[in-house]
């Protein structure tokens, strides 16, 4: 099943302070419900959701990579991918994101995800896609605007006083030169506080959410993961 999706939301800051913020995935993460970032590896982004329907619980991981970001046009490209790790079915998405100034104080960020789903879910997935996913960003994007509001405006770091002029010293030896070692993304662990199961029930109408909860999940996932360079 393919399928495009388009959402906007938008930030209550100027555009040169709301899209470090937006590309901050450590900081954002956590305002998308039900989702956690695990770790990083290089430009590799790892994570999992979880998602409720009454007492069944389920979780469902996945992975971004950074294709292109332009920070001077405020625009971004990157490829996600999720898996339903009860087997029945993968998403994969191709992501644009843009942002663009509204006013002196607020941003919009326009997110476009041509969608692909395939599995046993692949068949519960289409015309559920837009409603859930439009939800979950005006749910991301209220506790985004709440939490810069509680944490003020961003400040500029002062500049380092300049440094004092060095006595004169005589030259010292020269030391052998040794080979430097190779760089390699190394695997970074996010340490951050569990994430609390998103409640599908407030996503979509009840006579299609049991069957519609793997798809709903990876939508989650792959939302999670487009917020690495929306």
């Amino acid at each position: 099943m393919a399928e495009q999706i388009v959402n906007e939301f938008t930030v209550n800051r100027p555009i040169d302070e709301a899209w470090p913020i937006i590309c901050d995935v450590e900081r954002i993460a956590p305002c998308l419900p039900g989702a956690q970032l695990e770790e990083i590896e290089g430009d590799v982004y790892r994570g999992r959701v979880k998602v409720k329907l009454g007492a069944v619980t389920a979780q469902f991981k996945g992975e971004a990579q950074f294709v292109e970001r332009d920070d001077a046009a405020h625009t971004a490209k990157l490829a996600a991918k999720g898996r339903d790790t009860g087997g029945r079915g993968n998403a994969q998405a191709d992501i644009y994101a843009e942002a663009e100034s509204l006013s002196p104080t607020s941003t919009k960020c326009t997110v476009t995800a041509d969608l692909h789903i395939t599995g046993k879910v692949a068949q519960f997935g289409r015309g559920i896609m837009g409603d859930v996913s439009k939800k979950l960003m005006d749910q991301f994007a209220a506790n985004l605007n709440t939490m810069l509001d509680e944490q003020g405006p961003e400040t500029a770091a002062p500049e380092p006083a300049p440094a004092e002029p060095a006595a004169a010293e005589a030259p010292a030896a020269a030391e052998p030169a040794t080979e430097a070692a190779p760089d390699e993304p190394k695997v970074r662990k996010i340490d951050g506080p569990a994430a609390e199961p998103v409640d599908l029930a407030d996503m979509a109408g009840a006579a299609v959410l049991k069957r519609a909860v793997p798809v709903v999940a990876i939508l989650l996932l792959l939302l999670l993961l487009v917020r690495r360079r929306s």
